[in-house]
C-alpha cells in the first residue's frame, strides 16, 4: 500500500512538474552542466509585490541587464538599460532598436515582444521585436556588455539613446561610430558611457523634444540616435563600457576587456564564469522541476553585491571621493534581507569574497561615519531596521574570516549600537526614542490612534517599537559576543544583557510580544491586525505572530518565556493553523509584504525564514522536517510564480539553496547549522579549500523525508545539528530516510 502510494504521488508530482514548468521555443538549453536548470525567469511574477528580474550579468560583477517592462506579464519591452545600477534601487542610459523612418522618432514607443522568443541566460540575453521584425541580443562583461540587433533588410535601422534619471546628462557622438555618455543617477552621481557601433552611422540629438544638429548635446532629458542608411545585412553591434569613475576610465574599461574581444567570446567568457559558480555544488536525485528550483535559486545568490573596482580605484557614494585600492569594492546588499541566509551561503562558498564584503563594510565605515545597513552606490540607503551588519561580521568571524580589519569593523558597529537612531528608515544620530531603548531596554510604542510628536519617525514607516527591540536585541547580542571573541569583558556584559531587552515586551498573559509606551505601560493591541499598514506602528511588514519567533539569538530564552518545550512546540503549531481573522483580501490589503501564508505563517517575507527550523529545539525534531518540505512543495516551484514574496536579489532564495540541501544556519554569528529534510539523495558542495562535504540522504524521496537516522563522518549523530568547522573540514553527512517520522531521532539520546 505505502508502495503504490508513492508511486502515485511520485507520479502526480512529475506530471504537475511539467505542467508548471516553462514552454518556450528559444529557451533551448543548450548549457552543460547544472546550468540547463537555471532558469531566470523563477518568480518573474510577484505574489503581491516585486518580482524577480531576469538578470543577466557575470556573477556578482557590475553591469547588469534586464529588460524593462512590469513583469513577466507584460508582453512590452519599454527600453533597454546599458546598466542597472542597483538591484531595484535604478538604471542608467537605455538602448533600444527603432525600425521606421527616423523622422518619427518617438522614444517612448513600447516594443512588444513574443515570450517564447525570448531566451534568457545569466550570461545571454535574446528577444524578438514581433512589430518592428527586430532581433536583440545582449551579453555582459564586468564593466562592459555588447548589444547585437538584427533589422529586417528593408527597414531603417537606427538605435535611440535615452536617460532614466532627472539631473543632467550627455550625449557626444566623438565620430561616426563612437559615442559617449554621461547620466546623473541619485541626484549627484555620474555614471560614464563610452561606445563603438560596428560601422558608421547619421547621427542626432534632442535636447527635450527638440532635434539639433550638433553632435553634442547636455542636460536635462537629453537624447541621441544613430541611423545606419547603408547597412544592408541588417545587423548592428554595439559594444560599450561603464564607469563611475571618469570618461576617461570608461575607454579604459572598454579597452580591457572589448578591444579584442568580439560578442562571442563575451558569451562564451560569461558561461563559463556562470559554470564555475553553480557547478560548485553537485546533486543527485530529485525531479527534474526541483532541480531547476534549486538551481535557479543559486544562480541569485550571485546577483550582489556588485564589485564597482575599476583598476584598482574605485568611486565611494558614502564620501563622494574616489579611492586607490588593491580590493575589490562592493555594494547594493540589503542586511535585513541577506544577513539571515545570503551572507552565511556565501561564506561557505567563497569566503575570499565574503572577507572583500565585509572589508569594503569596515571602508564605508570609514568614510562615512557610520556601519551600513543598506550599501548602495549613493552610500547608505536607509531602509527597514535594524544594524545586522553586526551580525554578519560576528557570523564571518566566528566562520574563521579575519582578511578586514576586525578592529575598526568594532569600533563601527559600537558606533551604531551607542550612538545612531534606530529608528526605521532613518540614519543619523539618536533621537529621544533611542534613549528610552538604552535605559529602559525597550523601544517606545504610541497608542492606537496617538499622534507622532517626534519629527525624525517616518510618516509611513512609523516606529515598528515592537520589530525595532527585537532586531536591536539580536544586534546587540552579536556586539556583545565580538565583545567577548576580542577579549573586550566590559562591552561583553554591556552588550549581552542588551540582548536579553527582547523579554522587556513579552507579554506574558496574551503569550506574545506586545508594544510599551514610553511609562512602561503596556498598549493592548489586537497583534494580528492592528498597527497601520504592514502593523509598522508596532511591527514590521508582518504581524505579532511572525513577530513572536524573532528571537533567534535566544532560542532556549524564548522558550522559557513560553513554559518550556511543550508549550513553545504548541504555539509552533498554533501558528500554522491560527486563522487569519478575516478575509483574504481585508488581510491583504494591510500586510501585502505577508505573502505565502500557512495559518499565520507568512513564508515570503525573510523573518520567517528561520521559524520552522525552531521544532529542532523542541522534543518534536521530525516536524521541522514535515514544516520545510512542505513550504518548499508549496511555494517554490520552476516557474514565473515560484517566489512566493519579495525575493531581494538573493535574500530569499538563499533560504530556498540552504533548505534544499537539507541544513540551515538558524542563528547566523553561531558557527552551525540545523538540520532540516533534504530534497536531494546527495549534495556536494566543492569548497574553496580544496575539500568537499557532502550530505548523502538515503531513499530520499518525495515521500521519504522524514530521518530515521543520521552519521556524521561515520559516527551516530542524534542531535539536529553540526558545525561550520565539522562542514570545511570536508565532512560526510549521512541520513536514513522514510516515509514516517521517527520521533526519537534527533533528541539527543
Amino acid at each position: 500500500m505505502i508502495q503504490s502510494f508513492k508511486t502515485l504521488k511520485f507520479s502526480s508530482i512529475l506530471l504537475l512538474s511539467c505542467c508548471l514548468s516553462f514552454s518556450s521555443k528559444a529557451q533551448k538549453n543548450e548549457a552543460s552542466g547544472n546550468l540547463k536548470y537555471v532558469d531566470l525567469r523563477v518568480g518573474n511574477v510577484g505574489q503581491l509585490l516585486e518580482p524577480t528580474r531576469p538578470t543577466i550579468q557575470l556573477p556578482n560583477q557590475m553591469v547588469r541587464m534586464f529588460p524593462e517592462r512590469k513583469d513577466y506579464l507584460d508582453d512590452q519591452i519599454t527600453s533597454f538599460p546599458l546598466i542597472v545600477v542597483s538591484h531595484r534601487l535604478g538604471q542608467a542610459f537605455s538602448i533600444k532598436p527603432f525600425s521606421k523612418q527616423i523622422t518619427s522618432v518617438n522614444y517612448n514607443e513600447k516594443l512588444a515582444y513574443d515570450h517564447d522568443l525570448e531566451v534568457t541566460r545569466p550570461w545571454y540575453y535574446a528577444t524578438y521585436l514581433v512589430d518592428d521584425e527586430v532581433q536583440v541580443e545582449f551579453t555582459p562583461g564586468k564593466k562592459t556588455g555588447i548589444y547585437r540587433f538584427g533589422f529586417p533588410a528593408n527597414s531603417s535601422k537606427s538605435l535611440l539613446f535615452n536617460l532614466y534619471n532627472g539631473g543632467e546628462g550627455s550625449w557626444k557622438f566623438i565620430s561616426d561610430n563612437e559615442i559617449v555618455g554621461t547620466e546623473t543617477y541619485h541626484d549627484d552621481i555620474p555614471v560614464y558611457m563610452y561606445g563603438v557601433f560596428s560601422e558608421n552611422g547619421k547621427t542626432g540629438v534632442l535636447n527635450g523634444e527638440k532635434a539639433l544638429t550638433e553632435k553634442t548635446v547636455k542636460g536635462e532629458k537629453v537624447k541621441a540616435w544613430i541611423n545606419f542608411p547603408e547597412n544592408k545585412s541588417g545587423k548592428i553591434e554595439f559594444k560599450y563600457a561603464i564607469s563611475y569613475i571618469s570618461q576617461e576610465q570608461a575607454k579604459k574599461n572598454f579597452d580591457k576587456e572589448l578591444k579584442t574581444s568580439d560578442f562571442e567570446d563575451l558569451r562564451k567568457n560569461g558561461e563559463q564564469a556562470w559554470s564555475d559558480v553553480i557547478n560548485q555544488i553537485q546533486v543527485e536525485g530529485g525531479t527534474e522541476a526541483q532541480k531547476r528550483s534549486f538551481f535557479s535559486s543559486l544562480y541569485r545568490t550571485y546577483e550582489r553585491m556588485v564589485d564597482i573596482s575599476e583598476d584598482n580605484q574605485y568611486y565611494s557614494g558614502f564620501d563622494k571621493k574616489i579611492h586607490n585600492s588593491n580590493r575589490p569594492f562592493y555594494v547594493d546588499d540589503w542586511t535585513w534581507d541577506t544577513y539571515l541566509a545570503h551572507h552565511p551561503l556565501r561564506i561557505i562558498l567563497d569566503p575570499e569574497q565574503e572577507e572583500d564584503m565585509l572589508n569594503s563594510f569596515v571602508n564605508m565605515y570609514e568614510q562615512s561615519g557610520w556601519m551600513p545597513t543598506f550599501p548602495v552606490l549613493f552610500g547608505d540607503h536607509a531602509c527597514m531596521n535594524g544594524f545586522h551588519s553586526s551580525v554578519t561580521f560576528l557570523d564571518g568571524y566566528r566562520k574563521g574570516l579575519r582578511n578586514f580589519d576586525v578592529s575598526k569593523a568594532y569600533a563601527g558597529m559600537y558606533k551604531n549600537a551607542t550612538e545612531a537612531t534606530m529608528l526605521p528608515w532613518r540614519n543619523g544620530a539618536k533621537c529621544e526614542l533611542d534613549e528610552i531603548y538604552h535605559t529602559k531596554g525597550y523601544f517606545p510604542a504610541l497608542r492606537l490612534n496617538e499622534k507622532e510628536t517626534v519629527k525624525l519617525v517616518d510618516p509611513f514607516e512609523k516606529r515598528q517599537a515592537v520589530a525595532v527591540t527585537l532586531g536591536g536585541s539580536y544586534d546587540d547580542w552579536a556586539l556583545g559576543e565580538f565583545a567577548k571573541d576580542l577579549g573586550k569583558q566590559e562591552d561583553f556584559k554591556k552588550f549581552s544583557a542588551r540582548g536579553y531587552n527582547y523579554k522587556n515586551l513579552w507579554n506574558k498573559d496574551k503569550n506574545m510580544f506586545l508594544p510599551k509606551d514610553s511609562k512602561g505601560e503596556w498598549i493592548m493591541i489586537d497583534p494580528k491586525f492592528d498597527g497601520g499598514m504592514g502593523g509598522r506602528d508596532f511591527y514590521d511588514e508582518n504581524n505579532g505572530w511572525t513577530y513572536k519567533w524573532q528571537v533567534q539569538h535566544d532560542i532556549n530564552g524564548l522558550i522559557g518565556l513560553m513554559g518550556g518545550k511543550k508549550g513553545f512546540e504548541e504555539g509552533l503549531d498554533q501558528l500554522y493553523r491560527e486563522g487569519l481573522g478575516r478575509s483574504k483580501y481585508e488581510f491583504w490589503g494591510k500586510f501585502p509584504d505577508a505573502t505565502g501564508l500557512v495559518g499565520q505563517y507568512s513564508m515570503g517575507n525573510e523573518p520567517s525564514f528561520h521559524i520552522p527550523y525552531l521544532y529542532n529545539y523542541t522534543d518534536a525534531p521530525w516536524k521541522t522536517q514535515k514544516r520545510i518540505r512542505f513550504l518548499l512543495d508549496v511555494w517554490f516551484k520552476d516557474n514565473i510564480f515560484g517566489i512566493p514574496g519579495d525575493e531581494d536579489g538573493g535574500g530569499m532564495t538563499a533560504f530556498v539553496v540552504f533548505s534544499f540541501m537539507g541544513f540551515y544556519p538558524i542563528t547566523p554569528g553561531k558557527p552551525e547549522y540545523t538540520i532540516g529534510s533534504p530534497v536531494f539523495e546527495k549534495v556536494t558542495i566543492d569548497l574553496p579549500n580544496g575539500k568537499k562535504f557532502k550530505m548523502i540522504a538515503s531513499n530520499c524521496s518525495v515521500v521519504n523525508k522524514y530521518i530515521q537516522s543520521a552519521k556524521f563522518d561515520g559516527k551516530v549523530l542524534n542531535v539536529p545539528s553540526f558545525t561550520h568547522d565539522q562542514l570545511t573540514a570536508g565532512g560526510t553527512l549521512e541520513l536514513e530516510m522514510g516515509p514516517k517520522p521517527n520521533k526519537e531521532w534527533g533528541l539527543g539520546k
